[in-house]
C-alpha cells in the first residue's frame, strides 16, 4: 500500500493509539545491561541513543551517536515469548477429583520493532503451532489477536546472518504497519519514519496519527539504507544446499569437536525464536490434595529430552548438538517445507562458549567438498 512519514510524536501517538484500542504495546527497552522485550505504556520507553556489540558469547550495550530507538540488533528474549510462553498452567485437580481447565486469559498484544528476522519468526510458529488438525490453542488465541509494527533493519549486528537466509533486513509480509527510521541527517532535517501499510487494521490505525505522503528522497533513502545493510552482515550461512549437507554429515567426526566446547546448556534453544519443543510436569501440594499439570518449555540439549522405553536415545553432547543443528537447517524443510532458522544470530551471541552455527556448518561443507574432491 501507500508510502507515509510519522515523526517521533507521531510514534508516541501510534503508542497511546494503540493502547487505546486495548492493546499491550510489547517493545524493546533498556534494562540492566541488554535490551529487552517488555510492556511499554509511553515511547519515551524506547531505547533511543543506544546501539548493541555482539560477537559470539558476547553482547553489550553501547551508547550512539544520534537518538535512534531502532537501530540494535536482537536481544536475549524474542517475540516467541509473549505468543508461546515458557511455562503456562494446563489444568488442575482437588480432592474432590473436580478437573478444571486453566483459565488462561488472552492478552491482545501490539508487537512494536518487530525485525524482518523476528517476523519470519512468527510465521514459522505459526506454521507449526497454528497448523495441521491439532493446532495449539493458547498459541492461536494470541496469535489471531496481533497487531504488529515491523521495522526494516538498516543496521545489522556482528552476529546477524538473515541475509543469507532470505529473511531480511527489509521485512517480509505480516505485519500491519512496516517501519525505516529515518535518523536526523544534519541541523536541518529530523528525526522521522517511513510508514508501509500492510494490512486494512493498519491502514486504519494511521489514518489516526498525524502523517504526510512521503517525499521520493524519503522513499529513496529508506530503500538504500535497507539495501546497503544487507551487505553489513556480521556472518553468512554458506550457500551449499543444507538439507542435503546435513543429511550427508550424520557420521561426520566434525560432530565430535562441537562435542568438546559444547555444554549442552540449551541456550541456543531458549532464545531461539523458532525452537518450539515443550513438555507438560505435575505439582501438588504438599497434602496431595490439589494438582496442577504446567507446559514447559524444553530444549533437545536436555537429556531426558529423548528418553524412551527406560533410557535416552541422545545420549552424548555429540548427538544432541547434531539433533539440533540437523533438525532447524534440515529435517525443518521435511516437516515445515523451509529452514527453522531465520539468521537472527541470537544463538550465537548467547552461547557461553561462543559456537557459531555458521561456521560450523561452513566446516561440514569444506569437509564434504574436500571428500568430494578425493573422490573425483
Amino acid at each position: 500500500m501507500g508510502q507515509s512519514i510519522i515523526d517521533t510524536d507521531g510514534l508516541g501517538a501510534l503508542v497511546q493509539v494503540l493502547i487505546g484500542d486495548g492493546y499491550q504495546v510489547i517493545g524493546p527497552t533498556v534494562s540492566g545491561s541488554a535490551i529487552v522485550l517488555a510492556e511499554l505504556t509511553d515511547a519515551g520507553q524506547l531505547p533511543a541513543g543506544w546501539g548493541v556489540e555482539t560477537g559470539p558469547g558476547y553482547y553489550r550495550l553501547r551508547p550512539r551517536e544520534d537518538d535512534a530507538m531502532f537501530a540494535h540488533s536482537a536481544g536475549p528474549q524474542s517475540w516467541k515469548t509473549f505468543l508461546h510462553p515458557a511455562r503456562r498452567k494446563l489444568w488442575s485437580t482437588d480432592e474432590d477429583g473436580s478437573f478444571r481447565a486453566a483459565d488462561e486469559e488472552t492478552p491482545r498484544y501490539a508487537l512494536l520493532g518487530v525485525r524482518g528476522c523476528d517476523l519470519a519468526a512468527i510465521a514459522k510458529l505459526h506454521g507449526v503451532l497454528g497448523g495441521g488438525s491439532h493446532p495449539d490453542g493458547s498459541f492461536e488465541a494470541r496469535h489471531r489477536s496481533l497487531f504488529v509494527v515491523a521495522v526494516n533493519c538498516t543496521e545489522p549486528g556482528e552476529v546477524c546472518f538473515c541475509a543469507s537466509m532470505g529473511t531480511g533486513p527489509g521485512a517480509g509480509p505480516g505485519a500491519d504497519l512496516t517501519l525505516t527510521e529515518l535518523t536526523a541527517s544534519g541541523p536541518a532535517d529530523s528525526h522521522r519514519f517511513l510508514v508501509e501499510t500492510g494490512t486494512e487494521a493498519g491502514a486504519d490505525l494511521l489514518g489516526r496519527l498525524d502523517h504526510r505522503d512521503a517525499a521520493a528522497d524519503e522513499t529513496d533513502r529508506a530503500r538504500t539504507e535497507v539495501e546497503a545493510a544487507a551487505h553489513r552482515m556480521g556472518r553468512a550461512m554458506p550457500e551449499v544446499d543444507l538439507r542435503a549437507l546435513l543429511a550427508g554429515s550424520r557420521d561426520s567426526t566434525h560432530w565430535e569437536d562441537v562435542a568438546e566446547r559444547c555444554l549442552t546448556c540449551g541456550n541456543c534453544t531458549m532464545v531461539c525464536p523458532t525452537c518450539f519443543c515443550t513438555t507438560t510436569e505435575d505439582v501438588t501440594d504438599l497434602t496431595g490434595d490439589h494438582t496442577e499439570r504446567w507446559q514447559r518449555w524444553q530444549s533437545c540439549f536436555e537429556l531426558d529430552f529423548s528418553y524412551l522405553h527406560g533410557g535416552s536415545v541422545r545420549s552424548s553432547g555429540e548427538s544432541r548438538y547434531r539433533q539440533w543443528l540437523t533438525h532447524k537447517l534440515g529435517t525443518w524443510y521435511d516437516q515445515f517445507g523451509g529452514s527453522g532458522c531465520v539468521g537472527c544470530g541470537r544463538c550465537i551471541a548467547w552461547c557461553p562458549v561462543g559456537i557459531d552455527l555458521t561456521e560450523e556448518v561452513g566446516r561440514l561443507a569444506a569437509t564434504a567438498a574436500a571428500g568430494e574432491s578425493a573422490d573425483a
